[in-house]
C-alpha cells in the first residue's frame, strides 16, 4: 500500500471545516451565476489571496451567493462528499449566519438546507455531521447576543455548539465572555479562532474568560513558553489547519524547522489536523495529513496519534467515542501492518 493510500484510508474526524470555505470554485461560480452575484476574477482565479482580510473578501463573496435551501444543500452534500472521499468519518461543519442574513436569507432556511445536505451525504457515504454556527467577530458582543438567541430560538439536535471566527487581530475574546457563559448554560459546546493572526494572549484569553477547551488554529502559543505549559496541563486541543497557514499567518513554510505547528508538535500540545476551507487552498483533509507527515518527518504511526486524538477532542457523546475508538485504532493497526510503500 503507498503512504498516500494510508493517509486517504485512515479514519479521520473533520473539526475545522468551514462550510462556505468548503465550495468550490466551479460551483462558486454556477451559485453566483444564477443568483446574480457579480465575480471579480475569473473562475481559474476566484480562490488567490495573500492575508486573512483578502481571503475574508472572496469567502463573503462565497456566501453572498448561496441564497436558498437547495443552494445550501448542494454544498453541504458535496463539501461532505469531499470528506468522506479524503477518510473522514465524522464531521464537525462551521457555518456563518451572519454571511447569509445580511443578503436576506432566513435562518431557517440556511438550516433547513444543511441539514438536508447533512442527510443527503450521510445516506450515501455513511458521513456523521455535526453543525457549529460561528459568529463574526466583528460584529461585536450585541450582535452575538442576537446571534445566539437566534440559535437558541431554532435549536436542533445536531447543532452542538458555537465558534467565534473571521479576521481575528483587531478583535480579541474578551468582549464576548456574557455570550459564552449563556451559550455554556445552555447545554451548547464552545470552541473559538485564536492565535492565528492574533497573538497568544488571544489564545490564553479564550481559555480563561471564554472557557473553550478547544481552539481553532492557535498557532501563536508557540510565542508563550508559559501558556503552552499550561495548554499541556489542561489538555487544550488545538484544531490545526496546515495549507491555510501558507495565507493567513506568518509562518509561509511548512518545512521551516521554526513553522508553528511543527513546534507545537515538537512542544507536546494536543495538535489535531484539519482542512479548513480545502477548495480555497487548494487542499483535502487527506492532503493535510500527508504534508504534516511530509514536511516534518511524522510516522504513520504518529498519524494514527493525531486522527486518534481528533476522535478524542470531537463533541460526541462518550459511548460512540470510545467504541469508535476502539473499531478506529483496530482497524489503523490493520492497515500499519500491511508494507507502505512511498508515493
Amino acid at each position: 500500500m503507498s503512504l498516500a493510500s494510508f493517509v486517504q484510508q485512515l479514519p479521520k474526524v473533520e473539526l475545522h471545516l468551514h462550510l462556505e470555505g468548503a465550495v468550490s470554485a466551479s460551483t462558486f461560480a454556477d451559485l453566483a451565476a444564477l443568483n446574480s452575484v457579480a465575480l471579480p476574477k475569473p473562475t481559474a482565479e476566484l480562490y488567490s489571496y495573500d492575508n486573512l482580510p483578502d481571503f475574508l473578501k472572496i469567502y463573503d463573496l462565497v456566501c453572498a451567493s448561496i441564497k436558498s435551501a437547495a443552494d445550501f444543500s448542494r454544498v453541504t452534500f458535496e463539501a461532505l462528499e469531499r470528506c468522506a472521499v479524503a477518510g473522514a468519518r465524522y464531521v464537525e461543519l462551521f457555518f456563518s449566519p451572519h454571511a447569509h442574513l445580511a443578503h436576506g436569507v432566513s435562518y431557517s432556511t440556511m438550516l433547513g438546507g444543511v441539514l438536508d445536505g447533512m442527510r443527503r451525504a450521510k445516506e450515501k457515504y455513511g458521513i456523521v455531521c455535526k453543525l457549529i454556527p460561528a459568529h463574526s467577530r466583528e460584529l461585536g458582543p450585541e450582535r452575538g447576543e442576537q446571534f445566539l438567541d437566534m440559535v437558541l430560538a431554532e435549536r436542533m439536535p445536531d447543532v452542538i455548539g458555537i465558534g467565534l471566527d473571521y479576521n481575528e487581530a483587531p478583535f480579541p475574546p474578551a468582549p464576548y465572555v456574557k455570550m459564552y457563559e449563556r451559550a455554556r448554560s445552555e447545554g451548547l459546546n464552545v470552541t473559538a479562532h485564536a492565535g492565528e493572526s492574533g497573538p497568544a494572549e488571544n489564545v490564553a484569553d479564550s481559555i480563561d474568560l471564554l472557557g473553550v477547551r478547544r481552539i481553532d488554529h492557535g498557532y501563536h502559543v508557540v510565542d508563550d513558553p508559559a501558556l503552552i505549559e499550561r495548554c499541556k496541563e489542561a489538555g487544550i486541543v488545538f484544531t490545526c489547519c496546515p495549507s491555510t497557514t501558507l495565507a493567513t499567518t506568518v509562518w509561509r513554510d511548512l518545512a521551516a524547522p521554526g513553522h508553528a505547528i511543527r513546534r507545537m508538535i515538537e512542544a507536546g500540545l494536543n495538535v489535531t489536523i484539519h482542512s479548513d476551507d480545502p477548495p480555497m487552498f487548494a487542499t483535502t483533509l487527506d492532503r493535510e495529513y500527508a504534508l504534516v507527515m511530509d514536511n516534518f518527518a511524522l510516522s504513520p504511526e504518529a498519524l494514527k496519534k493525531i486522527a486518534l486524538a481528533g476522535l478524542e477532542a470531537a463533541w460526541l457523546d462518550n459511548e460512540t467515542k470510545q467504541a469508535w475508538m476502539s473499531e478506529w485504532s483496530a482497524e489503523i493497526d490493520g492497515l500499519l501492518k500491511t508494507e507502505l510503500l512511498p508515493n
